[in-house]
């Protein structure tokens, strides 16, 4: 799944995973590992599920994705908001 989530990135595809109670699709912008040791995926969620039920910037957790399904789509514009070297994660494993 990790290298899944890497070739997405890198080649800005959507992705859809099942998440915390629900299926989300998100563009995938930073992979990497908090201060706390924790791996996390930084995504823009577009559409599905959400407790907040709020879409945009989310940091989600990898060990709390169960499945995950790379989609034709891709994103091609950059979100302006997204800034490289997210500060939530001490090593990046790659980034947008």
């Amino acid at each position: 799944m990790r290298n899944q989530i890497i070739d997405a990135i890198k080649n800005q595809n959507l992705i859809s995973l099942y998440y915390d109670g629900g299926i989300r699709e998100v563009e995938p912008y930073c992979f990497g590992v908090s201060r706390q040791g924790n791996i996390l995926l930084r995504v823009y969620q577009i559409s599905g599920y959400s407790n907040s039920n709020k879409l945009g910037w989310k940091l989600l957790s990898f060990e709390n994705i169960k499945t995950i399904e790379i989609l034709k789509g891709k994103f091609e514009n950059i979100r302006i908001e997204y800034k490289k070297g997210d500060k939530a994660m001490t090593s990046i494993f790659c980034e947008i």
